[in-house]
């Protein structure tokens, strides 16, 4: 996806420890352009599976979920990772580990939002060692529904998670493909 690939090579930063940071048009301010943009490509990129929902962690992969949701014409569903009062009981949990922020956070969906027979479409900011998408996963298996794919926005395909989603079976897509962060410098995958 070229109008992506553009904004990490002109405004992404790579940071020691492999970080990349994208803050000024995907995860702190955001390019409703661009949005639209990876919503329309997951969109097409997933249009034969039958999407009944997607599914995201709050809060960076709600923008490109709830444009693909959009274009799909489907629900978007996000997982919390912040305790609600009003979300308690009734509720799928797993735990997810996050790469960036370095901690594990248990995230929750209501059950009244996802249902047996649903074909779930994960969407989320980054992959890297896949335990967020994993952990969507589960929720989605806890549910009895189907995983129809994941697309992800960022993959960091130097670290292992595309590579154990897909030994999984999983169907992933990701929109840029990151081979490395050395020397400051992003090295694109393809």
């Amino acid at each position: 996806m070229e109008l992506l690939r553009n904004k990490v090579i002109n405004e992404g930063i790579a940071l020691e420890g492999n970080v990349l940071k994208v803050d000024s048009f995907l995860n702190h301010q955001m390019d409703p352009v661009l949005m639209k943009e990876i919503g329309r490509e997951f969109t097409n990129r997933f249009s034969d599976e039958q999407i009944t929902r997607v599914l995201t962690i709050e809060s960076s992969g709600i923008a490109p979920g709830i444009m693909t949701a959009l274009e799909l014409n489907v629900p978007l569903i996000f997982a919390r990772k912040q305790k609600s009062l009003t979300l308690t009981e009734d509720i799928y949990v797993e735990t997810a580990y996050s790469y960036t922020k370095q901690q594990s956070n248990d995230i929750t969906v209501s059950k009244k939002f996802m249902h047996p027979g649903d074909r779930v479409l994960i969407i989320d900011d980054f992959l890297a060692n896949g335990e967020a998408a994993f952990a969507l996963a589960r929720i989605v298996q806890q549910a009895g529904a189907q995983v129809a794919g994941i697309g992800i926005v960022i993959e960091k395909s130097f670290q292992p998670g595309a590579k154990l989603l897909t030994d999984e079976g999983y169907r992933l897509e990701s929109l840029v493909r990151i081979a490395g962060l050395a020397d400051g410098q992003v090295q694109f995958a393809d």
